[in-house]
């Protein structure tokens, strides 16, 4: 997947986590937690939905890196390089 689709799957996942929330403001670095009403819940659901849809698998150690949607891009881009983009 591209940084971009990658981008477009956490607004995704977001979107279901958060509804209410406008997604279209995003901005890559500031830590969502700032910009949205999330939890340590929703953080954890997020894991868990890119583990059930695309088969990412994310140590605790490694969460810090999925603070911003610039950073969980970042981190996930090499991880998710062979992953297809859903259709």
């Amino acid at each position: 997947m591209s940084p971009d689709e990658i981008r477009q799957a956490l607004l995704d996942i977001l979107a279901r986590i958060v509804p209410d929330e406008d997604l279209s403001l995003v901005d890559d670095d500031v830590p969502f937690r700032e910009q949205m009403e999330l939890d340590s819940m929703d953080f954890l659901d997020i894991v868990m939905e890119l583990r059930k849809q695309y088969r990412v698998q994310i140590p605790e150690d490694e969460y810090i890196h999925l603070n911003t949607m610039g950073g969980a891009v970042s981190y996930l881009v090499p991880r998710m390089k062979d992953i297809q983009s859903p259709a």
